[in-house]
């Protein structure tokens, strides 16, 4: 069963072609590999400079957990990016939110984030999300601009957090 209570599916391979540049082919990943951890290791840094990359352990239980997908994008074959997908039931129905993207930096701007958060909206609407969330960093000024060609628009809301 997947978060919604529904049968859950994989999703296959996305591939997409961007401005006639190199494929980007966008993974929902299954298993942790050594290549997965050295991805993140490269990725993290570039999205928080407090948070540690996580290691075998922490992305095996992202994967085992019924409510987060992962995904990977990939130039040439290698890991350039990643998405994480979070879709969960609330009394209000099935809720979806898009968390951690992040491209390596001599990835950007071609094509790794728009195929990435195309491959999760297409997820969260299979997995029966109404909408997906997510929050950007103003001065994440491409990413931004990004978000808003796909579609999202800005939510008059607060947002809090509680450090514990």
């Amino acid at each position: 069963m997947d978060p919604t209570g529904t049968a859950g599916t994989c999703s296959a391979t996305t591939v997409a072609t961007v401005r006639g540049v190199a494929e980007v082919v966008v993974e929902e990943v299954g298993d942790v590999t050594e290549e997965l951890v050295d991805a993140f290791a490269r990725l993290v840094p570039q999205l928080s400079s407090s948070a540690p990359p996580p290691g075998t352990r922490e992305l095996q239980a992202m994967l085992e957990s019924p409510c987060t997908t992962v995904f990977v994008a990939r130039l040439e074959g290698v890991i350039v990016g990643t998405l994480t997908l979070v879709v969960f039931r609330i009394p209000t129905g099935v809720r979806a939110r898009i968390e951690d993207v992040v491209v390596l930096d001599a990835a950007r701007g071609r094509g790794a984030g728009d195929a990435l958060s195309r491959a999760a909206l297409v997820k969260a609407a299979d997995l029966g999300a109404r909408n997906v969330d997510l929050s950007s960093r103003p001065s994440r000024e491409a990413a931004n601009r990004l978000y808003q060609r796909l579609g999202f628009e800005t939510r008059e809301t607060n947002t809090y957090r509680y450090v514990l």
